[in-house]
């Protein structure tokens, strides 16, 4: 049984990784945020130690280290975007692995300074990347990999998770610490087209503000059309009021929905990890690379039929 704590255990996401904690059969010592709305530690490991105060999680873990019987193994970290590189690196500085949601860090400097705590401290940091996982995404990866076709895919990628008014008053709404929509809800896609169709070749922003975002991948093995957003408005007609969330990929014009399977796949995820076969920096890299560019890029004008679909609609 491994021992774990965890940071920004009030997020949306840190539920995921409480029960992933519990399925794999290990304990959630300790658990961190500076909102104390966290009653569903009772379900999961209500024995868990719980701090609204980071100096005084850090000194209680850093008590535990005392003992070999009550140190941490592993800390996940569910914190806002902007505080992921500070909160890896206290963790590994506790002599912990460390577990982290997307994205990882904003830059490529970011990753580099990470790489430089893993060699200080002897200890490794993974990264959630779970669509690795999703079953339609790996049978897509073999699809591409046994094919003998001499020519690109023509891929439209399109996600739409609707948010409501909140989200522009959270930290997510700030681009300063969620660094935008395309970094906060898209890391993940980017990193999937990479794991399928190898290393990017060209990237073009087409359209950006604080809702959506769009614009033009090429990789090695495809050409790819993206449009993210979480205004609801954009959902197809197909879907609105029925789901608040559309993930679609269209493959040489073949349909391929994947909204469904996302259930267990942090459990997936920290098993893999577990088993040494976790996802790390280098891993990462590549949809770290791919986000900072298009924050910095110029919209560019669509050439030829490079533009998403859904860029007409947004005239209106």
């Amino acid at each position: 049984m491994k021992r774990f704590a965890l940071i920004g255990a009030a997020g949306y996401i840190a539920p995921r990784h409480m029960r992933a904690i519990k399925d794999t059969g290990n304990e959630l010592v300790s658990a961190y945020d500076i909102n104390d709305s966290v009653g569903i530690i009772d379900s999961i490991s209500p024995q868990s130690e719980f701090f609204t105060e980071f100096e005084r999680f850090y000194d209680h873990a850093w008590s535990l280290k005392r003992s070999q019987e009550t140190s941490l193994d592993y800390v996940g970290v569910c914190s806002p975007n902007y505080l992921h590189q500070p909160h890896i690196a206290a963790g590994l500085r506790l002599g912990c692995d460390v577990i982290c949601e997307k994205p990882l860090v904003p830059t490529p400097a970011d990753l580099d300074e990470l790489a430089r705590v893993e060699c200080e401290t002897g200890r490794r940091v993974f990264n959630i990347l779970q669509l690795r996982h999703h079953q339609a995404i790996l049978a897509l990866k073999d699809k591409v990999r046994s094919g003998c076709s001499e020519h690109k895919y023509d891929v439209d990628l399109t996600y739409i998770t609707s948010r409501g008014k909140w989200y522009m008053e959270s930290w997510k709404g700030d681009p300063r610490k969620s660094f935008g929509v395309a970094t906060n809800i898209g890391v993940h896609f980017y990193d999937m087209l990479h794991f399928i169709f190898g290393k990017l070749q060209r990237n073009v922003v087409h359209y950006s503000d604080n809702f959506k975002a769009a614009g033009y991948l090429e990789y090695e093995q495809a050409r790819v059309r993206w449009f993210l957003s979480i205004d609801a408005r954009d959902l197809p007609d197909a879907v609105k009021g029925k789901k608040p969330t559309y993930r679609s990929i269209t493959v040489n014009g073949e349909e391929m929905e994947f909204s469904e399977g996302f259930t267990d796949l942090h459990t997936i995820s920290y098993q893999e990890i577990l088993a040494d076969r976790g996802f790390g920096i280098d891993d990462a890299r590549h949809c770290v690379e791919t986000v900072n560019t298009i924050r910095s890029a110029a919209r560019s004008v669509a050439q030829n039929d490079e533009g998403h679909p859904y860029l007409r609609t947004l005239a209106r």
